[in-house]
């Protein structure tokens, strides 16, 4: 855990992409610029927000107006999106979680599978994975995940479809109504992902080509600026999870016949020391 009043170790950095290189990804500014990726199978304008933040880049406001909507108040963090698609994509192929390449299990704290428990019986019943695999990963079906859904136009044309302060509400807009309305999906949040816990309902529903859909997710188990994951009478401390293999939580929304995801963000922790040292480097290569 780290303790108030003495420096972190490690400094947070967010970037994305639309793979799993991270080569191809692009630095976030938190809590500012919405950042626009796009490739041939959909167009993503993404925000993320991150109460008290102090990572990087040193430009990244500290907070952003949406911790202060009432829908907020209490979230630590956000990860939100348009999502305009270039191919119809059923409901029921989509998957939101996380996922890593190497193994966690000798580095999962006591208590994380009674954290795993809670998360599954009182905030995503949806939850499926296997946190001690070679390739960890916990994914639930998008639909039934995301805090906040919303469907709208077809053929947006416009430079941002995500301005930098603009808060997800549940719904839809335009034409989203009538599709909304067909499928009779519930108006409220909460219902909807219930709705969404069933397969059948899934199948139902499709991703169309050139619809503007936005999605929410966010909570306020996870604390970046205590580096922890605080759950009711759980509280688990991210930093003795990290070493030189592990330092880097993959929130992903991908295919689940193919494997391929749509969009990798990924929240960094960089140490504080390698940071100095790099820059030191830097200036003495550059005198």
């Amino acid at each position: 855990m780290v303790q108030s009043g003495k420096p972190s170790k490690y400094r947070l950095a967010v970037t994305a992409g639309l793979d799993y290189d991270p080569a191809t990804h692009k630095p976030v500014e938190v809590n500012g610029k919405t950042m626009r990726l796009d490739d041939d199978r959909a167009t993503f304008d993404l925000n993320v927000r991150i109460q008290d933040y102090t990572g990087h880049p040193d430009t990244s406001p500290k907070t952003s107006p949406y911790f202060q909507h009432p829908l907020h108040t209490n979230d630590q963090y956000s990860i939100c999106f348009s999502f305009t698609p270039k191919q119809n994509i059923n409901g029921n192929d989509l998957l939101f979680g996380n996922d890593f390449d190497k193994p966690l299990r000798n580095r999962l704290p006591p208590g994380f599978n009674a954290a795993l428990r809670v998360v599954k019986w009182t905030i995503d019943p949806s939850l499926d994975g296997d946190a001690y695999a070679d390739k960890p990963y916990l994914y639930s079906p998008a639909l039934a995940t995301w805090n906040y859904f919303r469907i709208g136009d077809k053929d947006e044309k416009r430079d941002t479809l995500m301005e930098k302060d603009h808060v997800v509400e549940e719904g839809a807009d335009g034409q989203g109504v009538e599709q909304r309305g067909q499928l009779k999906i519930p108006d409220a949040a909460n219902e909807r992902r219930k709705y969404f816990q069933k397969e059948d309902h899934r199948l139902s529903f499709e991703f169309e080509s050139g619809r503007t859909y936005w999605a929410d997710f966010g909570n306020q188990y996870l604390s970046f600026s205590e580096t922890a994951i605080r759950l009711p009478g759980i509280h688990i401390p991210v930093v003795g999870m990290v070493d030189e293999d592990n330092h880097e939580l993959r929130y992903v929304l991908k295919d689940s016949n193919t494997g391929r995801p749509y969009l990798v963000v990924c929240f960094i922790l960089v140490k504080q020391d390698q940071e100095s040292e790099d820059g030191e480097q830097g200036r003495q290569s550059g005198d």
